[in-house]
């Protein structure tokens, strides 16, 4: 097999003392972000990332990957021992975890939340090492209108598939892509959206919007809603996890039904989130113990991480194949690519095979060592949240800070991230999502450029969009997506209607 030859050498790559090491640091950084409610995996990877700017991009992206990891990991602590989900993805396993906490058995609850974050990852990384060299072999088939297509597909599918208004994601989208706009146009090389101001010429910096809108915002969030804990304690030893090892194989065919549903919410903009509430849902309804889910059911802990964590993995398999990432994580890790001077898409699997499989055989080391750090580390995390918030924000704030003046050594750049932080307070309170702005912020000069190569190829004719099959259906597909909003309206006030007239029918006559 050519991919488990691939593989093998990507080990080779990434075992070495120096990557091992930057493995474990980052899968500590990453719980701590996790254990910290409302950073995420996405701002700490948004935070953190100047840090690897002096690296090799294979040592970089090993850190922030394993970052990326610990964050997943981390939000189950706060779930089980405080009530806290430490990420959106991990409301679900509040559900069951903290009764189970409440019952005595937090170290239970734990060990079968890890123990699932891993399988869940585990099996999305299978998927990715398999799958993706096959998609990308495909996607080297694509010219202008075919990457085109599919950036609009992925635009479109954030429309259609969000969990949240339509509306409220396009102003997003449309937001970001105004940023994307500004600086020296790629094909004309004239300025645009400058205003006449010198700093402007280069456009806004990804890294600097990512740290002001994930970072900054969700600080001054934090700060506004007052945060204090208190919760249970865990101790977690090696019998605890021998016992709860040994009851998990009953679950497998939750574990398995949730990978599935993760990897499939992973790879589409659905994201870790909707998956793991469809995960728990799914189990809630399918289990012979589901009148007992919310009152502290293992199995009710193993659906939501395995989803969860299939879901946030699973998002890298079209940051690497096509370049197109599908998470707000993914989004963060394809503009440090960028930054490297790596391009994701199928070409990286040909011009930058060493690095592509080394970070593939990071997937599986670091969710081991995630596995190995979090089971050990627990109680020393959890006393983590004992810490005033007022002490860990403004630490957090000045780390922000460093990491956009180190992009170019500006105070600009500063000022830029804090107006990003405060556009980023408000979306939150307003509830417009930042996920789509940060897509269109990194993709969209790239779906431009696409887009005005194939209007130069085809003169003008728009229908170059459907000139053959490939091209045709992907975009249909992406309009379809667009409207999906609309359609699903509509096809509801018909069926509501339907049942309306069918009603007095069925009704007895007098």
């Amino acid at each position: 097999m050519e991919e488990l030859s691939a593989l093998f050498q990507g080990f080779a790559v990434v075992l070495t003392p120096m990557n091992i090491g930057l493995m474990f640091v980052g899968i500590t950084l990453g719980v701590l972000i996790g254990v910290l409610p409302g950073l995420g995996g996405a701002n700490g990877v948004a935070i953190l990332l100047p840090l690897t700017f002096t690296m090799s991009p294979t040592s970089a992206i090993v850190m922030l990957s394993c970052i990326y990891w610990g964050a997943l990991f981390g939000g189950a602590i706060t779930s089980v021992l405080f009530n806290i989900p430490g990420e959106p993805w991990s409301v679900a396993t509040t559900f069951d975890g903290y009764p189970l906490a409440q019952k005595g058995k937090a170290g239970e609850a734990l060990t079968a939340a890890f123990t699932s974050s891993f399988i869940g990852a585990f099996v999305a990384v299978l998927m990715i090492t398999f799958l993706a060299p096959l998609v990308a072999k495909f996607a080297l088939k694509f010219g202008a209108p075919e990457f085109f297509s599919v950036y609009l597909l992925t635009f479109c599918s954030f429309v259609g598939m969000g969990k949240g208004s339509p509306f409220k994601v396009l102003v997003s989208m449309a937001l970001g892509f105004a940023l994307a706009a500004v600086g020296m146009d790629t094909v004309t090389g004239q300025l645009r959206l400058t205003f006449g101001i010198p700093d402007l010429m280069r456009g806004f910096d990804f890294l600097i919007a990512v740290i002001g809108l994930f970072g900054i915002g969700e600080i001054l969030q934090s700060m506004e809603e007052g945060l204090s804990f208190s919760g249970k304690s865990a101790r977690i030893n090696a019998k605890v996890v021998w016992e709860t090892w040994k009851q998990l194989p009953r679950y497998w065919v939750t574990s398995v039904r949730s990978s599935l549903v993760g990897m499939w919410m992973g790879i589409t903009p659905g994201g870790a989130t909707p998956a793991s509430f469809m995960s728990y849902g799914l189990a809630k309804k399918m289990s012979k113990n589901g009148a007992n889910f919310g009152k502290g059911e293992v199995e009710g802990v193993v659906a939501p991480e395995t989803a969860a964590h299939a879901a946030g993995t699973s998002a890298l398999l079209p940051m690497l194949a096509l370049g197109i990432p599908g998470s707000p994580t993914a989004a963060v890790l394809l503009g440090g690519l960028l930054i490297w001077g790596l391009q994701p898409g199928p070409l990286l699997f040909v011009e930058q095979k060493e690095f592509v499989w080394g970070l593939i055989a990071s997937m599986y080391l670091g969710n081991l060592a995630g596995l190995f750090v979090v089971l050990s580390t627990v109680p020393l995390f959890a006393s983590i949240l004992r810490i005033p918030f007022s002490i860990i924000a403004p630490v957090i704030i000045v780390i922000c800070a460093i990491g956009a003046f180190t992009v170019h050594n500006a105070m600009l750049d500063i000022w830029l991230m804090l107006a990003f932080g405060v556009i980023g307070y408000v979306f939150k309170k307003l509830d417009y999502p930042l996920a789509p702005l940060v897509l269109a912020l990194v993709l969209g000069d790239k779906a431009e450029d696409s887009f005005r190569q194939a209007m130069l190829v085809s003169q003008g004719d728009v229908m170059i969009m459907w000139a053959n099959p490939l091209v045709g259906s992907i975009t249909t597909l992406a309009l379809l997506m667009l409207a999906w909003p609309l359609i699903s309206k509509l096809v509801a006030l018909v069926r509501r209607g339907g049942s309306k007239a069918a009603f007095p029918e069925e009704q007895p006559v007098d």
